[in-house]
């Protein structure tokens, strides 16, 4: 909970016409989280669902940011991070559930890799399952290892650390290049060295979590993953409009951080793996 002196750990949440859910997710940190002082901001994203002042009432102790507009999933965090007060920020959706103290584990976790410069943790769905939350760039490297089946040649965990996604098991720790923003932990004195002192909000939604994590990396910032901790996801169906906003999304993320002649090899090697 909030206390006197120094915040642990900030943590920013977006609601978006899903009071229950935001609120069963708000109720897991205070119901799990010890041993760590910590705020809870929540940017309400203009909701027509109810009125975002209902929060409060549930929960007084909530630093609530209500936009008067829709502004994304991005440039909703950023509207949160400028009042977080903590050592660490984290980014938390608000379909996510904690299991247990995740939230203390994390803290620990970073504070004991000075190198690393933001970590997450594992997503599962409610059945036990566990999501894809680590990920690599777009690569040719990893696209060719993939389309040549080179991970038939080596052992399922090896491959697993090599190409990560749903390769990967998620029963240990380790580095990443890039995690999803739905358990997004990062160190708050990262933003002093970003343009414009925060996170890059030119995404609206999907790719941003890709882009900051590229964007750390190239501080010189690792990219961690810890296992010790579960958090439920409950992740959103799929859609056209999704799907065709993460297409558009990426390829922007590749115009911006890749040469066009890196670009072609990556699309096209995409598309063969697409017909295998």
């Amino acid at each position: 909970m909030r206390t006197k002196g120094v915040i642990d750990v900030s943590i920013v949440i977006i609601n978006y016409n899903t009071f229950k859910m935001t609120c069963d997710c708000i109720n897991s940190i205070y119901k799990n989280t010890t041993a760590v002082s910590f705020e809870i901001i929540l940017v309400d994203n203009d909701s027509k669902e109810c009125d975002a002042d209902l929060f409060l009432k549930s929960f007084p102790e909530l630093i609530l940011i209500k936009s008067d507009s829709n502004v994304g999933f991005a440039k909703g965090n950023n509207l949160g991070i400028q009042k977080t007060t903590g050592k660490y920020i984290l980014l938390l959706n608000s379909d996510t559930l904690l299991k247990n103290n995740a939230i203390k584990i994390s803290f620990d976790y970073l504070e004991s890799h000075p190198k690393a410069g933001v970590m997450s943790v594992g997503l599962v769905f409610p059945d036990g399952t566990h999501q894809s939350v680590c990920q690599r760039f777009p690569s040719i490297r990893y696209q060719l290892f993939e389309f040549l089946r080179l991970h038939k040649f080596v052992s399922k965990k090896a491959a697993g650390r090599i190409l990560l996604g749903s390769f990967f098991n998620y029963d240990e720790n380790i580095k990443s290049d890039w995690v999803w923003g739905t358990y997004f932990l990062f160190r708050k004195e990262i933003l002093e060295l970003l343009p414009n002192k925060k996170l890059n909000d030119d995404f609206f939604m999907y790719c941003e979590d890709m882009q900051w994590c590229c964007d750390f990396r190239k501080l010189g910032y690792e990219i961690h993953y810890c296992s010790e901790s579960e958090v439920i996801h409950y992740s959103g169906g799929s859609s056209g409009n999704r799907h065709e906003m993460m297409k558009q999304n990426n390829r922007l993320f590749l115009k911006r951080n890749y040469s066009p002649l890196h670009r072609m090899f990556i699309n096209s090697l995409n598309l063969l793996l697409k017909t295998q």
